[in-house]
C-alpha cells in the first residue's frame, strides 16, 4: 500500500510536469507513450494511458487522460480510471514551488490481490530496503516544494481478492486533500460504502510546518457509520497534539477520544520502521458498555462468503507491528453490573499478544483475567485465567437476560482456552479447567409459601471443574429448615456454563441429597423455573416424621415411604413412568399424572405382588405405634375422609393378592374412582379362599359426616382359614358363603362401627364346629356333671349345613334362627355379634338325632336339655355346655339318664334321692350347691356366663380327656358292675380325697 500511495503521488507529480513540457510536442500518440514510460518509470509500476490525451495551457496548464491503467503485480495491485485530469498554475514553470491546482480520478476500479505468505514476506523484504515503511516523509518532503488546492477521487471502487474468499468490495468511494500551503492546514476527507453500512470520515493537520520542524501540531479526526456498528459507535471523535521526534516516531499527547456518549484522554506514540510499533494509553472517569453490547451481526444476500469457501475469521492484520496499550477507567458501567477502578493492558510483539484484566471491581467483590495468543495463526487460539473473590449472583444473571431463585456471591479461579473468533467456533471449542465456588449463597424453591422451607442456604460450596467435556461435580453441606443437608451434585459443565437459555432448555444433572430423615436422587433435567424431567428417587423412614418437620400433617398413617421412576415435573402437573412405589412397606410399580387443578387430578395404573389394604392404611406405622406405646387407644381414631374433597382420582390396580390385614383375594383387576368426594371400589369375582369373592366398597365424604357402603358376596371359601385371619375366629370349619350389604357413618372409628346396619346370610357346609363336641356332651353327661367341662381345641361338632341371617343395627348383627344340620345332631340358635366390640353372645340349642345306642329317631332332651354357650371375643371365644337347667331337676335329670341306657335300675339312686336320711341330704346339697352358685352370680357383674366349675361347686375342672367318661351302652352297662372297672379312654378317677360332695355323690352312684 505504501508503494501504491507513492505512485499516486508519483503520477500527480509527472503529470503536472507534463502539463508544463506537452503542449509543445506535436504528436499525440507520442504524449501517451512518453507520459507512460516516465510514469512508469517514477513509480516501478507499469502505467498505461490507453485513451485521448488532451492538453491546454490557459487559463491554466491542464491535461485530461481517459482510459488509464495502473499495474504493480508485485505489490499486487492494479487500478483502472475511466478519467485522470489534473492543472498547475502558470507560475509552476518559472518557480521551484509546484503550485498544484487540481488532480482527478475519476471512476477508478483499484483491485488489491492477497499475497500468499512467502510472497508478502518477499514483497515486504524489497519494501524495506528502499525505505523505512514511513508514507508521510516522503509525503511532507513533496508537499514542502508543492501547494496542492485539491486531489479528488470520485465514484471510486475498491476490490480486497483473495484465492479462498469471496471479494470484499468498498464501493462509492470518494476522496478530498487539500494542502495549498505547509502553513495552512492540511486536511482529508472521504466516504465509501462496505456491504449495507457507509462511512465518513475527516482528517485535519494545523500545520504541516510544525511536523517538519517537530513542533506539536492541532490533528482532529471524525468518522460516521450508518447504520452503526453497535448504538455506542455512531460516531468517533479524536483529537490531540501531534509531534514528529527526532527518531522519526509521532507522539500523541493530550489526545480526546468521544466515542458516543464515551470519552477518553488519549496519549499515543507511533514508531515506524522496518516493525512499527504503538504505544497507546487511554483513560476514562466513566465508562459505559452497555451501548457497546447490542451488536446486530451484518447480512448481506449478495456479499456473503460462500459456507464451504469461507475462510475463519483471524487476528493477521495485526501481525505486521507491535504495539502496547493500556486502559483505566474509574468506574464502568455493563447492563446492570457498576465496576470501579478497572485497568486493561495489552501487548502485542513479534505476532504475539497478551492481555491483562488486572482488576475490575464488582460489587461484593472482583475479577481479573488474562489472555494470550498467537495473531499469525489461520484460527488463534485463546489460553488464559479468570479469577474472581465475589460476583453478584443476581446481577450477573440480569446481565445474561436471565432471572434465577439464586442469590449470594459466585467465586471463581479457572483457566480456559478456545479456538476462533466468532461464538459458534468458541461454543465448540471452549475449554475450562478450576474451581467455581458459592459464598453465602440463598436458593429459593419454587412454589413454596413458607419461607423457612423454601430457602436452601450454603456458606461455602465448591465446585471443581476438570474439564468441560467432564461432569461438573460439586459435593458439600446446605442447611434446610436448619438441618444439614449433603449434596452431591453432578452437572454437565459444557451444557450448564455455555447454553444460553438454561432456563428455558433445562440443565442436565445427577443430585443425591441426603438429610437425617429422607433421601433424595435426581438424575434428569432441571430448569431454574422449576421443571425437571428425569429418573427421582426418594425415601424416608417415617414420611409423617418427615411432612411435621416441614410443618405439613396429613399422613400420620403413613411410615416407611421409597420411590423410584422417571418424572415429568412442570409447573400445571407430574407424570411418573416405569417407577416403583413402597408405601408402609407395600411396593408396587406402574405409571401415573397428577394434575395441579382444584380438585387435584390422578390418573396410575399400578401393579402389586401384594397389596395390603391394612398396612397401606398404616396399622403398622410409627405414628400409630406411637400412639400405642403412650397408652393411646387406637380403635377409636378420627375418621377424616375430607381429602377425597380434594381430588379426581381413577387409579387402576391390578394385584396378585389384594386383601386386607391377613384375608386376601386374587389375581384382582380393579379400579379405584374418586369424584366429587367420593371413593368407589369395585372387586370383580376374584379367588378367595378357594372359593371366589365379589365386592363393593363406597366411601363418601361428601356430607358432614363420612359414610361407608359394603356390599360382598362369597361363595365355596375355606371357613377355617378366613375366619381366622379375619379376627383371629378359629372355631368354625367347612365351606363358606356368603352375602353381606352395610353401611355406617361417622366422624371416628368407634363411631363408625357402632353406626353399622344392613343385613348379611351366612351359610356352612360340610364342616365343624371347633372347641366342642357336642354329642360327646350327651355322651358324658355323669361326667360332665361330676368334672365340669374343659374347651378342648381337638374336639369338634361336625355338620352338613350351618347357616343364619343377620339384621345388622347400631353395629350389632343378630339373628334368630341360626340352624345346624349334623350327622348326630340338630341344632337351633340364636344371639349376636356385636362387630364395634369384636365380641360374640350365642346360645345354641342342640337335639339328638339318634339315641346313644344307636342312630335312630330324635330323643326329646326336655327336662335334661343342655345348651351350648358362645361368648367372649372374636379372637378367644368360650364355648361350654350351660347346664344350670339340669342341675336346677335332676330328677328329671336321672329319668333321662336311664331313657339314655344308664343303669338306674341297678343303683341305689332311689335311695339316694329320697327325702329321707342321705337321699334327703344329697338332694339338700345339690340344691344348696346351685343355689350358691346362681346367688353369687348377682355379685358378679364382670362375668358374662357361670363356668360349670361354677355351677357344679367342686375343684377346678379337670381336662377334657381326664373328664371324658363315656357312658356304656347297654351291652357294656353289664361290665359297670365290676368294681375294678375303669372309666372310658383311660380317664382317672380323681380321689376322693379332693372330691366334692357332689364329685362323691356321683362316683356313688356309678358303683
Amino acid at each position: 500500500m505504501r508503494r501504491f500511495i507513492l505512485s499516486l503521488l508519483g503520477v500527480a507529480a509527472l503529470a503536472v510536469a507534463a502539463i508544463a513540457i506537452l503542449p509543445s510536442l506535436i504528436s499525440s500518440d507520442w504524449v501517451r507513450a512518453e507520459l507512460g514510460r516516465q510514469l512508469s518509470a517514477a513509480t516501478g509500476s507499469s502505467i498505461a494511458f490507453n485513451g485521448p490525451v488532451n492538453l491546454s495551457a490557459f487559463p491554466y496548464l491542464a491535461v485530461v487522460a481517459e482510459d488509464v491503467t495502473l499495474s504493480a503485480e508485485a505489490e499486487g495491485i492494479t487500478a483502472e480510471f475511466a478519467e485522470v485530469s489534473g492543472s498547475v498554475a502558470l507560475s509552476s514553470l518559472w518557480s521551484d514551488r509546484l503550485h498544484i491546482k487540481q488532480i482527478a480520478l475519476d471512476r477508478p476500479v483499484i483491485v488489491l490481490e492477497e499475497k500468499a505468505a512467502d510472497e508478502a514476506a518477499s514483497t515486504a523484504d524489497r519494501g524495506n530496503e528502499t525505505g523505512s515503511g514511513d508514507p508521510l516523509p516522503p509525503l511532507v518532503a513533496f508537499l514542502e516544494r508543492s501547494a496542492i488546492e485539491s486531489v479528488s477521487i470520485a465514484s471510486g471502487t475498491l476490490i480486497l481478492r483473495s484465492a479462498t474468499n469471496r471479494d470484499e468490495v468498498v464501493s462509492d468511494t470518494a476522496l478530498t486533500l487539500s494542502a495549498p500551503d505547509i502553513d495552512d492546514e492540511f486536511s482529508l476527507s472521504a466516504s465509501a460504502r462496505m456491504g449495507e453500512r457507509s462511512y465518513e470520515t475527516s482528517f485535519t493537520i494545523s500545520t504541516l510546518r510544525s511536523l517538519l520542524e517537530r513542533q506539536p501540531a492541532d490533528v482532529t479526526l471524525t468518522a460516521e457509520a450508518d447504520p452503526a456498528p453497535a448504538p455506542g459507535l455512531t460516531n468517533f471523535e479524536a483529537s490531540g497534539q501531534v509531534t514528529l521526534n527526532a527518531n522519526g516516531s509521532y507522539q500523541i499527547r493530550g489526545g480526546e477520544v468521544e466515542a458516543g456518549e464515551q470519552a477518553f484522554s488519549l496519549n499515543a506514540l507511533f514508531v515506524p520502521g522496518e516493525r512499527a510499533r504503538f504505544l497507546v494509553d487511554l483513560e476514562a472517569d466513566r465508562l459505559d458498555l452497555t451501548p457497546f453490547m447490542d451488536v446486530a451481526p451484518e447480512t448481506s444476500q449478495t456479499e456473503a462468503p460462500a459456507a464451504d469457501t469461507a475462510k475463519p475469521a483471524n487476528l493477521q492484520f495485526l501481525a505486521g507491528f507491535d504495539a502496547d496499550m493500556s486502559i483505566n477507567a474509574a468506574a464502568l458501567t455493563l447492563g446492570e453490573i457498576s465496576a470501579s477502578d478497572v485497568s486493561f493492558s495489552a501487548a502485542l510483539k513479534d505476532g504475539e499478544l497478551a492481555a491483562e484484566l488486572g482488576h475490575l471491581e464488582i460489587d461484593a467483590g472482583s475479577l481479573a483475567a488474562n489472555v494470550a495468543t498467537d495473531v499469525t495463526a489461520d484460527e488463534p487460539a485463546f489460553r488464559g485465567r479468570l479469577a474472581s473473590k465475589g460476583l453478584d449472583i443476581a446481577k450477573l444473571s440480569a446481565l445474561a437476560g436471565q432471572t434465577v431463585p439464586l442469590s449470594g456471591a459466585l467465586t471463581i479461579d479457572a483457566g480456559f482456552a478456545f479456538r476462533g473468533l466468532d461464538g459458534e467456533a468458541i461454543r465448540k471449542t471452549v475449554d475450562l479447567a478450576g474451581t467455581i465456588g458459592l459464598r453465602d449463597a440463598a436458593y429459593t424453591l419454587p412454589g413454596i409459601a413458607d419461607e423457612t422451607m423454601r430457602e436452601v442456604k450454603a456458606k461455602k460450596i465448591t465446585a471443581r471443574i476438570e474439564s468441560l467435556a467432564k461432569p461438573l461435580r460439586v459435593a458439600g453441606r446446605l442447611q434446610w429448615r436448619n438441618k444439614p443437608v449433603d449434596v452431591d451434585l453432578q452437572i454437565p459443565a459444557i451444557d450448564t456454563i455455555l447454553a444460553g437459555n438454561v432456563s428455558a432448555e433445562g440443565i442436565p444433572l445427577k443430585l443425591q441429597v441426603k438429610m437425617p430423615d429422607a433421601n433424595l436422587s435426581l438424575d434428569g433435567k432441571a430448569a431454574l423455573a422449576g421443571t425437571y424431567a428425569g429418573k427421582l428417587g426418594f425415601s424416608t423412614a417415617d414420611l409423617s416424621a418427615f411432612l411435621a418437620g416441614l410443618g405439613q400433617s396429613g399422613a400420620e398413617s403413613i411410615g416407611p415411604l421409597a420411590f423410584n421412576g422417571h418424572v415429568d415435573a412442570g409447573a400445571t402437573g407430574v407424570s411418573f413412568q416405569e417407577a416403583s412405589i413402597s408405601v408402609n412397606s407395600v411396593e408396587g410399580a406402574g405409571s401415573g399424572s397428577v394434575e395441579f387443578t382444584t380438585p387435584l387430578k390422578i390418573m396410575t395404573a399400578l401393579n402389586f405382588d401384594e397389596l395390603d389394604l391394612a398396612q397401606l392404611a398404616g396399622a403398622q406405622s410409627p405414628a400409630l405405634q406411637a400412639k400405642a406405646a403412650t397408652g393411646a387407644e387406637p380403635a377409636d381414631v378420627p375418621l377424616d375422609l375430607s381429602a377425597l374433597r380434594s381430588i379426581d382420582a381413577t387409579i387402576k390396580v391390578n394385584a396378585k393378592k389384594l386383601g386386607y390385614g391377613k384375608v386376601f383375594a386374587g389375581p384382582v383387576a380393579t379400579s379405584l374412582v374418586v369424584s366429587d368426594g367420593v371413593a368407589s371400589l369395585t372387586l370383580p369375582e376374584a379367588p378367595f379362599y378357594g372359593g371366589h369373592v365379589v365386592a363393593s366398597l363406597r366411601a363418601d365424604s361428601s356430607q358432614s359426616e363420612p359414610s361407608i357402603a359394603l356390599k360382598t358376596s362369597i361363595s365355596g371359601a375355606s371357613a377355617a382359614p378366613l375366619l381366622t385371619d379375619m379376627a383371629g375366629f378359629k372355631h368354625l370349619e367347612g365351606s363358606l358363603k356368603a352375602e353381606f350389604d352395610v353401611t355406617g357413618a361417622g366422624g371416628t372409628s368407634g363411631a363408625l362401627a357402632k353406626s353399622l346396619q344392613g343385613n348379611a346370610n351366612v351359610g356352612f357346609s360340610d364342616g365343624a364346629i371347633r372347641g366342642i363336641d357336642i354329642a360327646n356332651v350327651y355322651n358324658n353327661l355323669v361326667s360332665l356333671m361330676t368334672s365340669g367341662f374343659k374347651q378342648d381345641e381337638s374336639k369338634a361338632t361336625t355338620f352338613t349345613e350351618l347357616g343364619a341371617s343377620f339384621a345388622i343395627e347400631g353395629g350389632v348383627a343378630r339373628t334368630e334362627d341360626l340352624k345346624l344340620v349334623g350327622p348326630l345332631i340338630r341344632m337351633t340358635g340364636n344371639g349376636a355379634a356385636d362387630l364395634a366390640q369384636s365380641t360374640l353372645n350365642f346360645r345354641l340349642e342342640p337335639r339328638l338325632v339318634a339315641s346313644l345306642k344307636g342312630q335312630g329317631a330324635e330323643i326329646s332332651t326336655d327336662g335334661i336339655g343342655v345348651p351350648v354357650v358362645v361368648e367372649g371375643s372374636f379372637a378367644a371365644p368360650r364355648i361350654y355346655p350351660d347346664l344350670s337347667d339340669l342341675l336346677k331337676n335332676p330328677d328329671a335329670a336321672l329319668a333321662k339318664l336311664k331313657d339314655f341306657g344308664l343303669p338306674i335300675d341297678k343303683l341305689p339312686i332311689g335311695d339316694l334321692l329320697n327325702e329321707d336320711g342321705a337321699g334327703a341330704a344329697v338332694k339338700d346339697l345339690l340344691g344348696g350347691t346351685l343355689d350358691k352358685a346362681l346367688k353369687d352370680k348377682a355379685f358378679k357383674q364382670e362375668e358374662q356366663q357361670l363356668s360349670i366349675e361354677e355351677i357344679i361347686g367342686g375343684d377346678p375342672a379337670p381336662t377334657p380327656d381326664e373328664a371324658a367318661v363315656e357312658i356304656p351302652t347297654n351291652e357294656e352297662a353289664a361290665k359297670a358292675d365290676a368294681p375294678t372297672e375303669q372309666p372310658a379312654n383311660g380317664t382317672e378317677v380323681p380321689s376322693e380325697e379332693a372330691d366334692g360332695p357332689m364329685e362323691g355323690f356321683f362316683k356313688q352312684l356309678l358303683r
